[in-house]
């Protein structure tokens, strides 16, 4: 039986929508999400105990999906099933998305369970390369899109974000702890005018099986009132909510949409 680990976003419906079977929606109290009912709420000084009643449940395999504020953590609360546990979630809280994700999702296998990705759960949340849009990028996106995969390479040594806008082979926003929607926010007061590209893709080497960059039509209007020209996402390494939609907003609104190969 699968638990799927829902937070914020479009993500954790689409997962489950497409999960073979009824999957266990379940959410950490804080980040609960918004456009799926949990039936089961933990907090994160229970995990030990929350992950005890999965296996009572008979779940073999949880996927994490959505978006997850980073909790503050009561030492009050904390049960005696999570005790063992605290030096592990102590690290994760300090280290980068991906660390974090890594401490966790180690926790997850040494309960026994198997963490799936959700693109694995719901393999339709992933686009072939190619360009799908009425707009097709020109060379001057194409060396755009080279300068974002460095970016993008080097953020990850930081393990920092996962995108960026390039405009002429330099960087002039890159996403941080805030998010792409307020990376995008913030170039509404761009100085330099209109031009360039939204960046996004994987963590070079980051695991996979959870916080698989994504986008959806708000990503698209935002782009859009970025004053950015297009969207570059890695082919196959990032995860496109409402597909059609988002390629009909693209064509509304003049933008490109390319899946490039990795």
């Amino acid at each position: 039986m699968l638990a799927v680990i829902a937070g914020t976003g479009a993500l954790p419906a689409e997962v489950a929508a497409h999960a073979p079977g009824r999957p266990l929606i379940c959410a950490m109290a804080g980040a609960e999400p918004d456009m799926v009912d949990p039936e089961i709420t933990f907090r994160l000084e229970q995990l030990g105990s929350f992950l005890e009643r999965l296996k009572a449940a008979e779940v073999t395999e949880i996927c994490l999906a959505g978006a997850v504020r980073r909790p503050q953590i009561d030492p009050s609360a904390i049960d005696a099933a999570t005790m063992p546990l605290v030096p592990v979630l102590q690290t994760a809280l300090a280290a980068g998305d991906d660390g974090a994700l890594r401490a966790v999702m180690g926790i997850i296998e040494q309960a026994g369970f198997a963490v799936r990705a959700a693109h694995d759960v719901a393999p339709g949340l992933l686009m072939a390369e190619g360009v799908p849009t009425r707009v097709q990028p020109g060379e001057l996106d194409k060396a755009d899109a080279d300068r974002g995969a460095e970016i993008v390479a080097a953020m990850s040594v930081a393990d920092i974000g996962q995108s960026c806008a390039v405009r002429k082979q330099q960087a002039i926003a890159v996403e941080n702890l805030f998010g792409t929607d307020w990376m995008l926010a913030s170039l509404q007061q761009r100085p330099d005018g209109q031009g360039g590209l939204l960046f996004k893709a994987p963590k070079p080497a980051q695991d996979r099986r959870a916080d698989l960059p994504a986008i959806g039509v708000d990503t698209v209007e935002a782009t859009a009132a970025a004053g950015l020209s297009g969207i570059v996402l890695e082919a196959g390494g990032v995860i496109v909510l409402d597909q059609d939609a988002v390629i009909a907003a693209c064509d509304r609104l003049g933008l490109f949409l390319w899946l490039r190969e990795a």
